[in-house]
């Protein structure tokens, strides 16, 4: 099954269990809470981990791929040269940053806005995220840097077809000849 089906799926059976929990009892409350800290305690932790064993692995295979244009930004896309390591680290920050919204997010829903839901919500859906994060599944899990998981990593879509960088000979060398043609002018 799809991580984005996935997702919806875990959430939506979330919400369902979440109807029952009585949050207006302030001890189950309480719990759900320390619940959902202990989940992103858990999170962070391990991708401060994962950023631990890129740089004790010190990979230095170099990289080289074609990044996907954006659509928003013409000046995006283009050949990225980068090694393993820095590749890894550059993942494993960007899971970070988007643990760190979540739990923004979720302090303005909770604190703010008094919503007791989504921390139940969030604290599954956080787990799973981590499970489903690559670069866990290769420098925790073990798991061999094939497949899916070969760098760079390639993007999964709901609609099927996955979505990511360029890494045939073809490409590259495109690109390289676009660099080469911008230096001369």
């Amino acid at each position: 099954m799809n991580s984005g089906v996935q997702n919806i799926v875990i959430s939506l059976g979330a919400m369902q269990v979440a109807r029952r929990i009585p949050f207006d009892d302030p001890e189950v409350l309480n719990y759900v809470r320390i619940g959902y800290v202990t989940s992103q305690v858990i999170i962070m932790g391990v991708y401060f981990f994962v950023s631990y064993k890129v740089r004790q692995k010190n990979d230095q295979t170099v990289l080289k791929y074609v990044d996907a244009q954006n659509p928003m930004s013409p000046d995006s896309g283009g050949l990225v040269t980068t090694t393993v390591r820095d590749y890894d680290l550059s993942e494993t920050s960007k899971l970070l940053r988007a643990a760190y919204f979540g739990v923004a997010m979720m302090a303005f829903f909770h604190l703010y806005m008094k919503y007791t839901q989504p921390l139940f919500i969030q604290a599954l859906m956080g787990l799973k995220n981590l499970y489903d994060a690559k670069p866990v599944a290769i420098h925790v899990l073990g798991k061999a840097a094939e497949g899916d998981l070969k760098r760079p990593f390639k993007t999964a879509s709901m609609f099927g077809a996955s979505a990511g960088p360029q890494t045939d000979a073809a490409s590259i060398a495109e690109a390289e000849k676009k660099i080469g043609a911008k230096k001369e002018d």
